[in-house]
C-alpha cells in the first residue's frame, strides 16, 4: 500500500455537526484533519478532540502584493503560530491574497506587476524564516480563477512553484492542490513531477463539482500513482464536499490514494 497519510477537510465534510463533533468523526474515522481560519474555531474544544491535524491557514489578513499587506500577512502569521502548536499542527497554509467567506480575493489583482513578484519573494523569505524559528512549514497554496477564485494574485500552481523555487527554503513548500489545478492548467501527472521537490502537502477533490474522488473527470488512482512514483510520501488531504454521506465520502477517498 502506499505510504500517504490522509487528511479530511472539517469545513467540508459532516457539515450537519458542530466542528469539534465533525473533527472527532473524521479522527475515528482513521483520518488527519485539517481546518482553515483558526480565528473562527474553539480552539481548546479542537485540542480536547484528541485528533491529529495536519494543516491550517497560516494567517488571519493580509497580502504578498503590497508592503503594508505583506506587514499584516506576517503581523497575524505569528499569531497563528501559537495556535498551531496548541493544536501540533505542522503545515500553515497561505494564499496570494486573503479570501472572504465565498472565497473571493480581499484585494483582486487583474495583472500581476514585477514589484509584487518582488514583493511576494520577498515576504515568503521572511515568512520561511519565521517557520524555521519555530519548527513549522508554511506552504504556499494554487487556487484556480476560472471557478472559485476570481482575482486571485498567484493563483497558478506555476506561480506557487516558482516562488517556493526562488526563496528556496525547507520551510516553505507547495500545497499542491489538484482540484485548482485540473481547472486551472491540467497536465497533472506532469505538474506532479514538475513540483515533486517542493510539494508540502497535497490536495484533492474531483472536477467539476469538488466532491470526492470518483464523482467527477479526474483519475485519482493516476495521481496517485504518480505521487507515489516520484518518491512523495507525505499528506493528501481531502478539501472536498461530500456528494452525499460523508462516511462513504472519505471511504472513497481511501480507496483512490491506497496504491497497491
Amino acid at each position: 500500500m502506499g505510504a500517504f497519510g490522509l487528511a479530511a477537510c472539517a469545513e467540508m465534510i459532516f457539515t450537519d455537526l458542530p466542528v469539534a463533533e465533525r473533527v472527532r468523526r473524521i479522527d475515528d474515522l482513521g483520518f488527519l484533519v485539517e481546518i482553515w481560519d483558526w480565528t473562527r474555531h474553539d480552539i481548546a474544544a479542537l485540542a480536547r478532540t484528541g485528533a491529529t491535524f495536519s494543516s491550517m491557514t497560516g494567517y488571519v489578513t493580509g497580502d504578498l502584493i503590497d508592503p503594508d499587506g505583506a506587514d499584516e500577512l506576517l503581523r497575524t502569521a505569528e499569531l497563528s503560530i501559537p495556535v498551531a502548536q496548541r493544536l501540533n499542527i505542522p503545515r500553515l497554509n497561505l494564499h496570494g491574497t486573503g479570501l472572504d467567506g465565498r472565497g473571493l480575493p480581499l484585494k483582486p489583482v487583474e495583472v500581476v506587476t514585477g514589484a509584487m513578484w518582488l514583493k511576494a519573494r520577498g515576504t515568503l523569505s521572511r515568512l520561511a524564516d519565521l517557520g524555521a524559528r519555530h519548527g513549522l512549514t508554511f506552504c504556499l497554496e494554487n487556487l484556480n480563477t476560472a471557478v472559485d477564485h476570481p482575482g486571485t494574485p498567484f493563483a497558478r500552481a506555476a506561480d506557487t512553484l516558482a516562488l517556493v523555487e526562488s526563496v528556496d527554503n525547507p520551510h516553505l513548500r507547495l500545497m499542491l492542490d489538484l482540484y485548482h489545478a485540473q481547472i486551472g492548467e491540467g497536465n497533472l501527472v506532469e505538474l506532479i513531477r514538475r513540483c515533486a521537490p517542493m510539494i508540502g502537502e497535497v490536495q484533492v477533490a474531483d472536477v467539476p463539482g469538488r466532491c470526492e474522488p470518483g464523482t467527477g473527470e479526474i483519475n485519482h488512482p493516476a495521481l496517485a500513482r504518480a505521487l507515489e512514483e516520484v518518491g512523495y510520501r507525505g499528506v493528501v488531504g481531502l478539501e472536498a464536499w461530500a456528494s452525499g454521506d460523508s462516511e462513504v465520502a472519505l471511504a472513497r477517498f481511501r480507496a483512490a490514494f491506497t496504491v497497491v
